[in-house]
């Protein structure tokens, strides 16, 4: 089972093979191709994409005030997605819900450093 924070139920959607690093983004085809087929299980904090990740010290490390607002992203991403920690979905039904979020676009993505390669055109846009 994938094992997936908040916000990275939403990011994975319009990933496009761009990431920090080879061993990231490969990761994140894993994690992906692994969701495709399994449920997913909403968790707190480190997941299956974030083990990859240069800034994963248990905790994000991107900067100082990362762990803070990724907590805050995440937070605002299960609440519009009505799901908790604990919960398990199938990717099938977290897209569809992803699809009716544009709120989150307008509040989040705007300041994202990976919106230049963003699938979603909207977001590009900002």
């Amino acid at each position: 089972m994938v094992k997936l924070r908040g916000h990275h139920l939403i990011c994975l959607h319009f990933f496009v093979g761009e990431g920090y690093d080879m061993r990231f983004i490969e990761n994140l085809k894993d994690v992906l191709s692994k969701a495709e087929i399994d449920a997913v299980e909403v968790v707190e904090g480190i997941d299956d994409v974030c083990k990859a990740c240069p800034y994963n010290k248990g905790y994000c490390a991107y900067s100082e005030k990362a762990e803070k607002e990724i907590k805050e992203m995440d937070d605002f991403a299960l609440k519009i997605l009505s799901l908790k920690v604990g919960d398990k979905k199938f990717w099938s039904e977290i897209k569809i819900e992803v699809d009716r979020i544009l709120e989150l676009w307008k509040f989040y993505c705007k300041k994202c450093e990976w919106r230049r390669v963003c699938k979603m055109p909207l977001i590009r846009d900002f």
